[in-house]
């Protein structure tokens, strides 16, 4: 692999290796960010056969269960070794959250997040997906990473019906919504509006209503 733009390619590894390796500084227009949720789950990648079926093997993509080990212990030094506002954030969570699985979910996605505004565009745009499990800490490590002046909005994405998991016993509000975090790289980001046309029911309405008036 080099550092020449590609198109059209599909890396199967640790993201963090092959942006570090394999993405240039300022070279990538758009980011969508839909990392592990910490949901203790494990996921797989399937391979497909050249003729369109699924390969047998199936290999564990990760394990959504971060954990406090040596690794996580190795990503939080590096991270703090940077220097910087990332090293004094994670330097406050570490004061905050002790050597706990949630610390090691953090220690993992600070370099990533790190390494993707390396390589965005300075017209460049972030969109960060999670859930409420980490969003709190994961919008200061954007805010960390980015400045919090290259915040431009959260979207909330409701994923479920007002009951939600509320029906099964849960002793608190149901999990309604997922949230997407929006960050740029600079002031002068690439905006592109989308618009549909209108249907012919609410056309017919607003008719109606014009006249009615």
């Amino acid at each position: 692999m080099t550092h020449d733009a590609k198109e059209n390619v599909r890396y199967y590894d640790d993201n963090l290796d092959v942006l570090q390796r394999c993405i240039a500084d300022e070279s990538v227009d758009l980011v969508y960010l839909d990392p592990p949720f910490k949901s203790s789950q494990d996921y797989n990648v399937l391979f497909a056969e050249q003729n369109g079926t699924r390969a047998a093997a199936q290999i564990k993509a990760f394990e959504d269960a971060s954990r406090w080990d040596h690794s996580a212990e190795a990503a939080y030094v590096a991270t703090v070794q940077r220097g910087g506002r990332l090293s004094d954030t994670m330097q406050a969570f570490r004061t905050i959250l002790g050597e706990s699985d949630m610390m090691a979910y953090l220690a993992m996605m600070a370099p990533r997040l790190a390494e993707l505004r390396r390589v965005l565009k300075s017209t460049g745009s972030l969109y960060l997906h999670c859930d409420p499990t980490a969003s709190h800490y994961l919008k200061l490590l954007l805010d960390a990473v980015f400045g919090p002046q290259s915040f431009r909005s959260e979207v909330v994405w409701k994923r479920s019906s007002a009951h939600s998991d509320s029906k099964q016993g849960r002793r608190q509000h149901g999990r309604l919504h997922d949230t997407i975090f929006f960050y740029t790289r600079s002031e002068q980001w690439t905006w592109n509006s989308v618009h549909t046309p209108y249907s012919a029911e609410y056309i017919r309405l607003s008719v109606r209503d014009f006249y009615a008036f």
